[in-house]
């Protein structure tokens, strides 16, 4: 990657971020967690990667936030849950061909968080879908970009 590619990644995953924040000051909802700094690296430092594509960005959060509220629902959220609610979220995403790595990250802080099924829409699916149309944006802005790859 060059030293403008670089740059060119970090800005768009600034903004993207900070787009998150902004929805999270004007909402009052809490939209930006953890897993969302990881999926902007990949996002915006491999565009191209098969695990940066929408299906697995939004599926793979998506999937494994359900995941997580379901643990929470039913086993509630003791130590050994946040383990288990990664390794269901893994088998989950690699069933359903949307394995995206910060969805695990998604379902621990689910589990940990004691979240409901809320967590799913807010802040997993709207973080989500923010990055998502701002790699749309700031990926195709770029000559030597293309985002996405594939939609399905």
């Amino acid at each position: 990657m060059s030293l403008g590619q670089a740059l060119w990644s970090g800005a768009s995953a600034t903004l993207g971020l900070l787009a998150i924040h902004a929805l999270t000051v004007a909402s009052g909802q809490p939209l930006l967690i953890g897993s969302l700094g990881a999926s902007a690296v990949l996002l915006f430092a491999a565009p191209e990667a098969a695990l940066s594509q929408p299906r697995n960005l939004v599926g793979g959060h998506a999937i494994s936030a359900l995941v997580a509220a379901c643990i929470v629902a039913t086993l509630g959220s003791p130590p050994f849950t946040i383990a288990f609610a990664v390794g269901v979220a893994i088998v989950a995403m690699a069933l359903t061909r949307t394995l995206h790595p910060p969805g695990g990250a998604t379902a621990l802080i689910g589990v940990q968080g004691a979240c409901g099924f809320s967590f799913v829409l807010v802040p997993v699916l709207a973080g989500a879908l923010v990055l998502l149309v701002t790699a749309l944006v700031t990926n195709n802005l770029a000559r030597q970009r293309r985002y996405p790859t594939h939609w399905l």
